[in-house]
């Protein structure tokens, strides 16, 4: 790499989003960090994000299916609030529309706890699990989700609006990242394609 003159993307500082100081019920964690998942639609995993812009903070909130780790659901605004939240899961269930025996993990945030979240989820028979305070390696796949497309696209990027972000990041999730980005934990096929050869198989 230094012959080449090639150089690793950096990582920067981790900053906490999760607001668990709420008096919404907490679901148990289920999933337990069982991130292998073998067909689709049975565990999705949710959470909140946020990127820097001129304008101020734009917040993204995504949904992933673990079994291929495509990104079914998001939704991007510039306030972090549940309606975030519930915009990412009701993208997903559009796009998916999941039958029986789907669990839903999340962070204990007060986004994912509020009653009006956890309805929607009993509306659609998903089972909720929520990760231990504190401790993001429960919810490590999306947790490494917004540490590739910040290293990928976000560092390298200076947003004059929050629309410019979003235009940006839209395209690097269902651009990119969705069709055409290869995961080691794939097979190095990107999610579509995982998930393509998977059914004809």
């Amino acid at each position: 790499m230094r012959a080449e003159g090639i150089r690793a993307k950096t990582v920067k500082k981790w900053r906490a989003m999760t607001d668990s100081d709420h008096t919404w019920p907490v679901a148990t964690n289920t999933l337990n960090r069982q991130f292998q998942i073998e067909r689709p639609n049975r565990v999705w995993a949710g959470d909140i994000t946020y990127v820097w812009t001129m304008e101020g903070w734009l917040y993204l909130a995504v949904m992933l299916d673990l079994y291929s780790r495509t990104v079914i659901g998001w939704a991007m605004g510039q306030r972090l609030t549940g309606d975030l939240a519930e915009r990412a899961l009701t993208m997903a269930l559009a796009n998916r529309k999941p039958t029986t025996g789907l669990l839903h993990h999340s962070d204990p945030g007060s986004q994912y706890a509020a009653r009006r979240y956890q309805r929607l989820l009993g509306e659609h028979g998903i089972t909720p699990s929520m990760s231990r305070t504190g401790n993001c390696w429960d919810n490590d796949c999306v947790e490494s989700f917004f540490g590739t497309l910040k290293r990928e696209l976000v560092y390298h990027r200076h947003y004059a609006t929050r629309e410019e972000g979003k235009q940006d990041i839209f395209e690097y999730i269902e651009g990119f990242y969705n069709r055409r980005r290869r995961h080691s934990t794939l097979g190095y096929y990107s999610p579509a394609e995982f998930e393509v050869r998977a059914a004809v198989a």
